[in-house]
């Protein structure tokens, strides 16, 4: 089975303002994190619910973690009907939650 990924604009605006923080200080570094994140997103086409569960009563709300260097970031998802997965926000590893 493969699921259509897609994002809302806040998670579109998060990977936004992961990228320029990063382009600030390291253009190679912000264009490596990007392509990470980007490809551990490719894993919700196909494995969604291998992520783990995030702290909610849904099981269809999720978190994917993404390595990078010492930390990395986390992709909040929703996983819907017809095959569909929602990118609903993306946030740093030390970030105190979502945006």
């Amino acid at each position: 089975m493969t699921y259509q990924v897609r994002f809302t604009k806040t998670a579109r605006d998060d990977l936004k303002g992961l990228y320029l923080f990063l382009v600030e200080r390291d253009l190679h570094v912000a264009n490596y994190a990007l392509t990470s994140i980007n490809k551990a997103l490719k894993l919700l086409e196909t494995f969604p619910f291998t992520c783990r569960k995030a702290k909610t009563d849904t099981p269809f709300l999720r978190e994917l973690i993404i390595s990078f260097g010492t930390y990395g970031y986390v992709a909040l998802f929703e996983i819907e009907e017809n095959e569909i997965v929602t990118v609903l926000a993306v946030r740093h590893q030390r970030e105190d939650d979502y945006r």
